[in-house]
């Protein structure tokens, strides 16, 4: 994730650079087992109750659970500007914190500078794209869940408009975007989807007003990739069905949420953490989706039918078993440009700079 102090220029300019990332390389084992484990965690906006930071908030309980009275964490949420980022970097590796976390695209230039002065010190950053010896990255396929949950939306929309609500126009949230209409489409050709992008991952008022714009301009399915469950809470007052992001939202949607594309980091949080532990962490790079288990999809509304609740499970195994690719050809930009041939699928590296939308998608990418 990324924050209004993070311009879209920079974004896609590091994105473009996904396809040249350095190699994993084994790590020192200077970090040889030690007694109490020091792991720090820094997190862009509040643990609330569901959302992007409860998510990381659940891995790191996740190491507590495993690793007990041998670890010992703490953890700074709400930093979101990358001058106060790099300070709390540097203030806990300084500490003796042997595994720090950064849990925001914005902490990414902010870790690259501290990693170098700590070579004793792990960092592990979600959204990053640039490696160090000591700083590795993770990082979900958010598109294989939109995907699936376009899926339900397209068996459940009667208007054949979908709309889209997204924190910032960078490519993992473009993407995701595409991938929410992609799935409807497989479902019914006509489906289109409205963006609006609220440059904040938290601003509730701002996301209220954008699910009622959409809602206004007929469509009667909200998704938002935001930290709050605003579009989920607007779309059940207003009668439309909703698509959580992060955490199981139902129990905001007033009985029309459809599902939910959530986020299980507990995983990564875990291995790194007994990987330091041991002295045999290494930096890596970490991509993971419904295979993995980092992406998973909340249970199904009982509204939907019974074959399309076969239609959707069915999507969701062969999207996790590589039978089904979300960007295969033949896909389209907005203008009508081909950009997939039929036949061939988007390259690895072309997915994680999406900055194109797909046919069928209107918004501002700006």
């Amino acid at each position: 994730m990324t924050t209004g102090n993070t311009t879209r220029r920079k974004v896609l300019k590091y994105s473009a650079a996904a396809g040249s990332l350095l190699a994993t390389a084994p790590w020192s084992d200077r970090l040889a087992a030690q007694e109490t484990l020091k792991v720090g965690a820094v997190y862009v906006s509040p643990i609330s109750e569901i959302g992007w930071t409860k998510q990381h908030s659940l891995g790191v309980e996740a190491i507590k659970a495993e690793l007990g009275d041998k670890v010992q964490i703490r953890v700074i949420d709400s930093v979101f500007n990358p001058q106060n980022a790099e300070r709390v970097f540097r203030e806990l590796a300084a500490s003796g914190h042997k595994l720090i976390f950064g849990t925001s695209f914005s902490h990414g230039t902010p870790m690259q500078k501290v990693a170098p002065r700590f070579p004793d010190v792990a960092f592990e950053h979600c959204s990053g794209i640039k490696h160090l010896p000591n700083l590795g990255t993770f990082e979900a396929k958010y598109y294989e869940g939109t995907y699936v949950a376009g899926v339900a939306a397209g068996h459940m929309t009667k208007s054949a408009k979908i709309g889209f609500i997204g924190g910032f126009p960078i490519p993992d949230i473009i993407g995701p975007a595409n991938a929410l209409l992609l799935g409807a489409q497989s479902v019914n050709p006509d489906v289109t989807c409205s963006a609006i992008f609220l440059n904040s991952w938290f601003d509730p008022g701002k996301e209220k007003d954008a699910a009622i714009t959409l809602i206004s301009q007929g469509c009667d399915i909200i998704c938002s990739m935001t930290d709050t469950p605003v579009g989920v809470q607007v779309a059940g007052e207003k009668g439309v069905w909703s698509i959580g992001y992060a955490s199981d939202m139902s129990k905001f949607g007033n009985g029309s949420h459809l599902t939910a594309f959530t986020l299980d980091w507990s995983s990564v949080y875990v291995s790194a953490a007994k990987a330091v532990a041991a002295g045999t962490w290494q930096t890596s790079e970490r991509w993971q989706g419904l295979s993995d288990g980092v992406v998973k999809m909340s249970p199904l509304n009982p509204e939907i039918s019974a074959e399309a609740v076969a239609a959707i499970n069915k999507t969701q195994e062969d999207v996790a078993s590589g039978a089904l690719h979300p960007y295969a050809g033949e896909l389209k930009d907005q203008d009508g440009n081909v950009k997939v041939t039929a036949g061939s699928v988007l390259p690895d590296g072309e997915i994680r700079g999406f900055n194109w939308f797909v046919e069928g998608m209107t918004g501002n990418l700006s």
